[in-house]
């Protein structure tokens, strides 16, 4: 797909202004971390993410197709449901238990790999992390 006249500009306009908002972020000393989406179908987006921010978030704001969000990281739908890299597995936080309720409803969870990136939180150590996304969000 190729965006044309207006919307190109859009797009462009978009881009600039997250690309000046992570060099503002950056000089105001928030520190980033690298995160790696993976599409259902094996597209990578490598994407900074701000300390702080939860990994639904970064997702959003880089408009990460797959995450959908619904419920805007209110941890009250599963549509931000990853499947996140064996690698890193043990490295996050354990799962609290309204975020267990709601993988009850996500689509086809794994165990020890279903997460809800809203509950995610970027830190320093989980930069490099790896998450894909599932075939569709329910």
């Amino acid at each position: 797909m190729t965006l044309q006249g207006e919307e190109s500009g859009v797009a462009k306009s978009l881009c600039l202004d997250y690309l000046a908002q992570n060099t503002k972020l950056r000089s105001k000393g928030l520190k980033m971390a690298k995160i790696t989406y993976i599409e259902h179908g094996g597209k990578e987006h490598v994407v900074e993410v701000a300390n702080g921010l939860t990994v639904m978030e970064g997702a959003r704001d880089n408009n990460i197709p797959g995450i959908e969000a619904d419920c805007g990281g209110a941890c009250a739908c599963s549509t931000c449901h990853v499947y996140v890299d064996p690698a890193w597995a043990d490295k996050l936080p354990d799962i609290d238990p309204m975020e267990e309720d709601m993988l009850d409803f996500a689509y086809e969870p794994k165990p020890g790999q279903s997460r809800l990136t809203c509950q995610i939180k970027v830190s320093d150590e989980l930069d490099g992390l790896v998450v894909r996304m599932p075939e569709r969000q329910i």
